[in-house]
């Protein structure tokens, strides 16, 4: 599908011309008065298709296929970028990743903690949710992380965790944390690549901001 000429200049008119859009193949009646329950509960279109399915269904309790059609749209939306992920070696701050991650993760509305293990060739093992937390903080505990790792067969890892503040910028609890579990990833010979932290607004590295 392609945006209108004007993109950029509404995004909320492009959130809704592209929900218009979804929407359409459903043949629902009040598809307009949909479109501005989600804008109004959930600000943009990228929030709509990270919301949670429980989410979805309190703001549409009567659009049981609405809401299942969205949660497909993101499942679908997933595997493909995380198929995209496989297909080679995987670098910390690469295009591929980061799209993910930020599609995966940058609009939930509590902490998610996730870790990505991988081989001595740095492609993708596992990539599992270790821990849900709240609106500013996940917990990491480095002993469940490596006891994953030594589970699945894993020489490395790359630990990421989103901020539902907006705010990607990481604070002396996420540089302490990071610290504690590469300490106890070494005595393991398990590398810890990167820890990243996704936002609305972007994405920070531990590693590339000398942090780790």
């Amino acid at each position: 599908m392609e945006l209108p000429p004007e993109a950029g200049l509404d995004p909320q008119g492009e959130c809704r011309e592209i929900l218009e859009a979804l929407l359409q193949p459903l043949d629902v009646a009040h598809s307009g008065a949909i479109i501005d329950e989600l804008l109004d509960e959930f600000g943009s279109l990228p929030a709509v298709l990270a919301a949670e399915p429980a989410l979805l269904h309190a703001c549409l309790p009567e659009d049981g296929q609405v809401v299942d059609f969205l949660v497909a749209m993101r499942v679908a939306m997933l595997h493909s970028l995380r198929t995209k992920l496989g297909q080679s070696p995987i670098l910390s701050t690469s295009e591929a990743l980061t799209e993910y991650l930020f599609a995966a993760m940058a609009y939930n509305t509590i902490e998610h903690l996730r870790v990505l293990f991988l081989n001595s060739t740095n492609r993708l093992l596992r990539d599992e949710v270790m821990a849900r937390g709240t609106v500013n903080q996940a917990p990491l505990y480095p002993r469940e992380i490596l006891k994953r790792a030594l589970e699945v067969g894993a020489t490395a890892i790359i630990v990421v965790h989103n901020h539902p503040s907006g705010d990607p910028t990481p604070c002396q609890a996420d540089v302490k944390a990071t610290a504690h579990l590469v300490a106890a990833a070494r005595t393991l010979d398990i590398a810890v690549h990167d820890h990243l932290i996704v936002a609305r607004t972007g994405w920070r590295s531990l590693r590339a901001e000398g942090l780790l």
